[in-house]
């Protein structure tokens, strides 16, 4: 092996072509983020006011904890379109939890046994039955939805413990507890990412299916524990969101999946699979809540910042597609 002080120029400059390529997503994102920020603050008095800042981060965090979630199955390359409806589900078990006499600790663990119940129900049908992600995340979007509205009749749940509402609306000293729970997550999933198996067997699958499957890999024991993990991060989601609202709605989380996956997509995970970003997931969360936040204070129509988020989404798929059509096989 040639030592790194015997390296010709072409080949340093060859590396450093690569990391370019490698962070690109995050480094525009990073970008885009501080000229926003640089805008808006000089354009409204109310940007940078602690509350409005609240507001921006608590937003984030919820896209945080479900992208970071996303990220992983995207880049094993499948999709989970549930994680919406499983924000509903797991509220409403946690409800029920509650009002039949459970403590907290109880009711969230219920909300998680939930989720990790769906992500075992969707990677076993797409591992085992080589069924495609998309159909049967489509449907289980429809089926969990649908028993949550079931359970509740429609009608919302009130009323939650205080160390639950907490998740919602409390701080530990001045951060807020939802800043915390998507910071957890973020760590885990960047820990799980990065240095153990499950993450590097998420990334090879997402690369070459078969050729991991080859080298004797139990390709779908990973594949379901992945969904796994996207389950149990839309029941963490679930805990932000019913604590914010101290309410369990069946109807909550409507539209959460796509948040979701503009967010992974966003953050540089790619729809083809074999890449993800978790520091890129969180500079995503961050620039979506900026700019919807933006757009809002700057009284820009609702249809308008769809539009702009829509166009940013279009122009980081196809970054993504330019960066990996340009990469050496």
């Amino acid at each position: 092996m040639r030592s790194k002080i015997f390296e010709f120029p072409e080949q340093t400059a060859g590396k450093w072509y690569f990391l370019l390529q490698s962070f690109l997503p995050q480094l525009l994102l990073t970008f885009f983020l501080i000229v926003m920020v640089s805008f808006l603050s000089v354009t409204s008095p109310h940007f940078l006011k602690w509350e409005n800042i609240r507001n921006i981060l608590d937003q984030s965090a919820l896209n945080i904890i479900l992208g970071t979630g996303m990220a992983l199955v995207i880049c094993s390359g499948g999709i989970d379109l549930s994680v919406g409806a499983v924000v509903a589900l797991s509220g409403v078990l946690m409800a029920l939890a509650v009002k039949g006499g459970a403590g907290a600790p109880l009711a969230v663990a219920a909300a998680v046994m939930s989720g990790a119940f769906v992500g075992t129900a969707n990677g076993l049908l797409i591992s085992l039955l080589k069924l495609n992600p998309f159909i049967v995340t489509l449907g289980s979007m429809s089926a969990v939805r649908g028993l949550a509205l079931i359970i509740t009749g429609g009608i919302p749940i009130y009323g939650f413990p205080p160390a639950i509402v907490f998740w919602g609306s409390g701080n530990f000293g001045p951060v807020p507890s939802s800043v915390v729970l998507a910071g957890i997550t973020a760590l885990a999933a960047a820990f799980i990412l990065n240095w153990t198996r499950l993450g590097h067997y998420a990334l090879s699958i997402g690369g070459n299916e078969e050729a991991v499957r080859r080298c004797g890999v139990p390709v779908n024991f990973y594949k379901t524990v992945i969904y796994i993990f996207c389950g149990i991060t839309s029941a963490l989601a679930s805990l932000n969101v019913t604590a914010r609202l101290n309410t369990a709605e069946p109807t909550a989380g409507w539209l959460f999946e796509l948040d979701a996956i503009a967010t992974a997509v966003l953050g540089g995970a790619s729809m083809r699979g074999g890449e993800a970003s978790i520091s890129g997931t969180v500079i995503a969360s961050l620039t979506l809540g900026v700019l919807r936040n933006g757009l809002t204070i700057l009284s820009i129509p609702s249809y308008y910042q769809q539009l702009a988020i829509g166009l940013i989404i279009l122009t980081a798929v196809i970054v993504s597609e330019i960066k990996q059509s340009s990469t050496p096989a």
